[in-house]
C-alpha cells in the first residue's frame, strides 16, 4: 500500500440549458499523446506531511494550470485510493476558466527511453469543459467517482 498522496480542484460551471460541464485536463507527455480514453484528469498532484490537502490542491491548481483556483466555496468531494494505492483527495468549486490562458507547468523525463535524453514536457496538454457523461471515459479510471460524487451533491442526493 503506498503512502503517497494526492489532492487536486474540479472547477465546474453551469450550462445554459442547467446543466453542468466540468474543466478536466489531458495528460501531457509522449506517453499519453496518442490516448483519449482515461488519459485526462483532475488537476492535482502529490504533497507532503505538513502540508494541508487544501494547500496542495490550490497549488497544484496553480503548477498545473498556471492560474489561480477560481474564488468560491468547495466542496469537498472526499478521498478515494487509486489501483496505484495512492491515495486521492479531491474538492470543486464553481468558476469559469478560459481553457486558451492555461499555461501548464512542465516536468522533465528521458525519452526516448533509455536514450539518455531528458525532454521537458507540459503536466497538462490541454484541457476543456465537458458534460460529466463525456469526461466520465476520458478521465483516468480512478477519478470517476469524483464526478459522480459532484453531481450527486449538485443534485441534492450527496
Amino acid at each position: 500500500m503506498s503512502d503517497k498522496r494526492s489532492a487536486g480542484l474540479l472547477v465546474f460551471r453551469r450550462t445554459a440549458d442547467g446543466g453542468v460541464e466540468v474543466l478536466i485536463g489531458h495528460m501531457g507527455g509522449p506517453l499519453w499523446a496518442s490516448r483519449e480514453q482515461a488519459a485526462w484528469s483532475i488537476p492535482k498532484g502529490e504533497y507532503e506531511p505538513g502540508e494541508t490537502p487544501e494547500a496542495a490542491a490550490g497549488r497544484e491548481f496553480q503548477e498545473e494550470l498556471g492560474l489561480p483556483a477560481p474564488e468560491g466555496e468547495w466542496l469537498d468531494l472526499g478521498e478515494s485510493r487509486q489501483r496505484s494505492g495512492k491515495l486521492v483527495t479531491i474538492w470543486a468549486v464553481e468558476g469559469t476558466l478560459d481553457p486558451a490562458g492555461i499555461t501548464p507547468g512542465t516536468f522533465t523525463m528521458e525519452w526516448p527511453p533509455r536514450s539518455g535524453v531528458q525532454g521537458e514536457f507540459p503536466e497538462i496538454d490541454r484541457v476543456g469543459w465537458f458534460l460529466p457523461e463525456v469526461a466520465a471515459p476520458l478521465l483516468v479510471e480512478g477519478q470517476r467517482v469524483f464526478l459522480e460524487r459532484l453531481m450527486e451533491r449538485l443534485h441534492g442526493r450527496g
